[in-house]
């Protein structure tokens, strides 16, 4: 494991978020106002139901939402303002520095393509690298994420690997140009139990050798508390409750979580502790 293989800058900080769709009296408010801090080398979890804006918060992050979106507030990476940036400038950020991960991993991999087309052309895009020196930070990543015989994934085709295996690859693609901010959306959601946890362990690994940021957004408080270092719960668009992952587990006080850390099974909040 080589320090180079990850960001070095700083995190997040978001205040006073808001996000719409449409004009007047038609506008559908999604976020309402968010305050959040995205720190290095730590993992902020973004907790709540479908709906609750957690996805749409990353997104807006990353500069990915849709025509229409009216974007407010601030977010600010590493003292540069986000909102309100040209798209070709957001473009050198994204990818680059502030990078995403989503639940289907094939969302953000072409499957006529090969691994090593992918994550070489990605790399030499955003670096002007040469091909040699991208194949070898292509091994670099893949060995990083666990993927086994890295030299031999990188002739095949998504198709050709486990649900596992592909969100290893395209966290490898994520990590390629050295991002100081990762946003983890539902990485485990489409995952069996086992694979799920080796993901987990993963995430953890790169967020603590590597010193990068890490928003892992889930609506599974299960997952939380045994991963995120604090937790911000989010519901209809505002953050309702912000803490530590102890103190969100153990002690919420908000209704909202309490109601979701009741949903857990009973080994749910073990891992907190």
């Amino acid at each position: 494991m080589t320090q180079s293989a990850g960001g070095t800058g700083g995190g997040i900080v978001i205040e006073g978020l808001t996000l719409g769709f449409g004009r007047g009296a038609a506008t559908k408010q999604i976020l309402r106002g968010i305050d959040l801090e995205v720190p290095a080398g730590r993992i902020t979890g973004l907790a709540g139901e479908s709906g609750s804006g957690k996805t749409m918060t990353g997104l807006a992050i990353c500069g990915l939402l849709p025509a229409g979106a009216d974007l407010g507030g601030s977010i600010r990476f590493d003292g540069t303002e986000l909102v309100g940036l040209k798209q070709r400038t957001m473009n050198r950020y994204r990818g680059t520095e502030i990078a995403m991960i989503f639940q289907d991993p094939t969302a953000s991999l072409h499957p006529m393509l090969t691994v090593e087309a992918q994550l070489v052309d990605h790399y030499r895009h955003h670096t002007g690298a040469s091909k040699a020196a991208a194949h070898a930070r292509a091994l670099e990543m893949l060995g990083l994420v666990a993927v086994p015989n890295p030299e031999a994934a990188l002739r095949k085709y998504p198709h050709q690997f486990s649900g596992g295996q592909l969100q290893r690859i395209a966290i490898a693609s994520a990590l390629m140009c050295e991002p100081s901010v990762l946003i983890a959306d539902e990485p485990t959601t489409a995952l069996d139990v086992t694979v799920q946890a080796g993901i987990l362990r993963l995430l953890r690994k790169l967020c603590d050798e590597l010193g990068i940021a890490i928003i892992l957004v889930t609506h599974d408080l299960g997952v939380m508390s045994a991963l995120a270092d604090t937790i911000a719960v989010m519901r209809l668009g505002e953050i309702v409750e912000h803490g530590s992952r102890y103190q969100v587990i153990t002690d919420p006080q908000h209704e909202y979580t309490k109601a979701l850390i009741d949903a857990l099974p009973d080994t749910g909040t073990e891992a907190a502790s």
